[in-house]
């Protein structure tokens, strides 16, 4: 086939995909209907959910067509990929499960082996996302050969061997897919903890149920707890919803054997599962199709879902410790004046009075708590800004004696004067190399913002903490990481599921952007000369940045001039 050839056919491809969408967006079937029916198991607006129709198997048509064809084909999820298999031979045509993998393409092209009937679909990728909703998202220009053997059947070529699931374009996902968070709890069972997956938007409730049977994602997996034991599993390959209530029905003996607490902690888990889907007004534990009972005696409370910080700022005014709010500056409270030190990126604990900060060399970090003159808790090189988490422990990280990057935590609160702090050095083997730039605990505290570089190019990842019972630190685990357009040495949560960064500078013109763990695109703000340092309270309208003109707060897509003198900011946290 020539390139003109296969271009041609892969736009004609397209456009029909596209003209089928929208006529079948056009003429949806009613969503209402009769009190007590079962909508389908997907829910979540089923109806309204894009439907792609491809096109079957054009006769006459060249292996590399059928290799084109049969991935535009993986578009059409109906019926369990029928067009799909039409091009498969009938054995493969079994055995492929599409459902292990989607490969998402920025662009694809199909490029012979060398070996007979053997070709490569040569993908630029953008996303994987496995079995489980998981999406790992790949910076531009990361490649993927997906190998395909064809062979002829009745005269026509079919796929005789290629590897499961499918590979879609990047444009085609976004409209078929869509992220969903999925909860987990922090070890307490204080807070929910989202965990994003990506389904087909006709198949949600019944894919959530069993990603959240499954167990957490990677990154999240001994830093977040659920309240369903392992290995349960759905009785029955389907979560229907009837008249509003979300059916789902678990094997017997693990559900029967589960406290009345576990129960209701499994219900409130899948409540909050379930909160992105219209047609989902309850949930309802079943063993065997039985009804099983949750009674909700008052034992368990509610988890908090995206936890709020305290109202206030941390900062530095005069060469002192201040709090800031509402843009007015006023004494820490029952703090002693710690001026002699020339304090730095200060930050406060949300849960005690103690403070934390830098010398102005940002090399060694201070505590102070009230009643007590500050004290060094660690010399280094160099150190990131601290990060207070909900357990009170204080984390920086530098160079380790050896120059090997080092996350310490201390915990100061409660320490009499004079007594040693308690802390923690981990050193994770997926830091190796890398030199931390940030480092900010969510503030749920099961979570952490990483931002490091190597040779000049940043990461910005998110990483789990794995405590011991008394929320002691034990490891960090290897992280998921955020596509930033820029090369950010600094960032700050902004509520459970989206963070700020930027790369500061005194002299140019600086654009902070959001990233978000629900979508793929990073939003950029505004732009403002000069800024250098970034804070963030709770939600988007309260992020907060710095330059030497002062504090500005963003107001809509602009910045507004806030106070001028004090420096550094920071929300407890």
């Amino acid at each position: 086939m020539s390139g003109a050839t296969g271009k041609a056919t892969r736009a004609a491809a397209a456009l029909l995909a596209v003209l089928l969408f929208l006529l079948t967006s056009c003429a949806q079937i009613p969503r209402s209907g009769p009190v007590g029916k079962s909508t389908d198991e997907s829910a979540g607006n089923p109806n309204n959910a894009p439907v792609f129709f491809p096109s079957a198997p054009r006769e006459g048509a060249g292996p590399e067509a059928v290799i084109e064809d049969f991935y535009l084909a993986g578009s059409g999820y109906e019926d369990d990929y029928a067009v799909a298999r039409q091009y498969l031979t009938q054995a493969s045509s079994v055995t492929w499960k599409p459902d292990q993998r989607v490969l998402v393409f920025r662009a694809a092209r199909v490029v012979p082996t060398g070996v007979e009937n053997v070709f490569n679909y040569e993908l630029d990728l953008s996303y994987s996302v496995d079995a489980d909703g998981v999406a790992t998202q790949l910076p531009e220009g990361t490649k993927e050969n997906i190998p395909a053997t064809l062979t002829q059947v009745d005269g026509e070529w079919r796929i005789a061997e290629l590897p499961d699931g499918t590979a879609i374009p990047e444009e085609t996902f976004k409209v078929i897919y869509g992220a969903y968070p999925i909860y987990f709890y922090d070890p307490t069972f204080t807070y929910a903890v989202p965990d994003v997956r990506w389904f087909i938007k006709k198949k949600t409730v019944k894919a959530m149920t069993s990603a959240l049977l499954g167990g957490p994602a990677p990154y999240l997996k001994g830093a977040v707890v659920s309240a369903f034991p392992s290995g349960i599993k759905l009785a029955r390959e389907s979560v229907p919803v009837v008249s509003g209530a979300a059916q789902v029905d678990l094997t017997a003996k693990d559900l029967v054997e589960a406290s009345n607490e576990d129960r209701l902690r499994m219900q409130t888990q899948l409540a909050l599962t379930f909160r992105s889907q219209p047609d989902v007004i309850n949930v309802e534990l079943r063993a065997n199709q039985d009804l099983v009972r949750v009674e909700d005696n008052g034992s368990v409370l509610p988890p908090i879902r995206d936890k709020n910080v305290p109202a206030r700022q941390i900062a530095v005014s005069n060469n002192d410790l201040v709090r800031y709010e509402n843009n007015r500056i006023s004494p820490l409270p029952d703090i002693q004046s710690v001026s002699a030190l020339s304090p730095r990126a200060p930050a406060e604990s949300p849960v005690s009075q103690s403070a934390a900060f830098l010398n102005a060399a940002r090399g060694t970090l201070y505590s102070i708590v009230p009643g007590q003159p500050a004290r060094s808790l660690t010399t280094r090189a160099t150190l990131t800004r601290p990060s207070f988490d909900r357990y009170d422990w204080v984390w920086t990280a530098g160079p380790g004696a050896n120059g090997a990057t080092e996350m310490i935590a201390h915990r100061p609160a409660g320490v009499a004067e004079g007594a040693s702090v308690p802390s923690v050095t981990l050193s994770p083997a997926w830091l190796s190399g890398r030199t931390v730039k940030e480092f900010k605990v969510s503030r749920e505290g099961t979570r952490a913002l990483v931002i490091t570089e190597q040779n000049g190019k940043t990461k910005v990842q998110v990483s789990g903490i794995v405590r011991a019972a008394d929320g002691t630190p034990k490891d960090l685990t290897v992280p998921m990481t955020l596509l930033a357009t820029n090369d950010p040495d600094q960032g700050v949560w902004v509520d459970d599921s989206t963070v700020a960064v930027m790369k500061g500078s005194p002299s140019d013109a600086v654009t902070p952007e959001l990233l978000f763990l629900t979508a793929s695109q990073p939003q950029k703000l505004a732009p403002w000369p000069g800024l250098t340092a970034l804070s963030a309270g709770n939600g988007g309208e309260e992020i907060f940045a710095q330059s030497t003109e002062g504090i500005f707060q963003r107001i809509g897509n602009g910045w507004s001039p806030q106070l001028k003198g004090p420096i550094d900011p920071s929300y407890p946290g």
